[in-house]
């Protein structure tokens, strides 16, 4: 294998990191969607709900960047399980300042994984996904910024 074919090859597992912890991060958000309760229930209800939207948007973008790039993509639910790095969280009577705090954490995480998901893009010479990615970073800070100003 030549280096750029490393880089590609890199760049794929990158990107299907990064579409195991979207799938991940989605179904946290939905569970919190579900779960929350309490004084801010509503707009923590809302915004919980918005925000798996958004999350759950980006499935389709990224696996179709593996495919472009000639990679496969995720295949299962234990697929997405070995390959994410965001923690399941079961506990139905979590507090809502708890998931406020527990998904922060989670964006923040998603931040730093798309940032460096970018830089191996630009290492692959891959300028589709070093620029579609500048997008979905900024919808994560703006989740991680909404989360931020809630924790108390």
């Amino acid at each position: 294998m030549t280096s750029k074919d490393n880089s590609k090859a890199a760049l794929i597992d990158s990107l299907n990191g990064l579409l195991a912890d979207t799938f991940a991060l989605y179904i946290k958000t939905k569970n919190f969607h579900w779960h929350v309760r309490g004084p801010q229930f509503h707009d923590l209800h809302l915004l919980f709900d918005a925000q798996a939207t958004e999350v759950f948007g980006l499935t389709d973008l990224i696996a179709e960047r593996v495919r472009k790039l000639g990679g496969t993509t995720l295949t299962s639910i234990g697929a997405i399980a070995a390959k994410t790095s965001i923690k399941d969280e079961d506990n139905t009577g979590l507090d809502a300042q708890a998931m406020v705090k527990e998904l922060f954490k989670d964006n923040t995480a998603y931040v730093a994984a798309l940032k460096a998901t970018k830089e191996l893009a630009g290492e692959a010479g891959d300028n589709a996904t070093d620029g579609i990615i500048d997008d979905w970073t900024d919808q994560a800070e703006q989740r991680a910024w909404f989360l931020r100003e809630i924790i108390a």
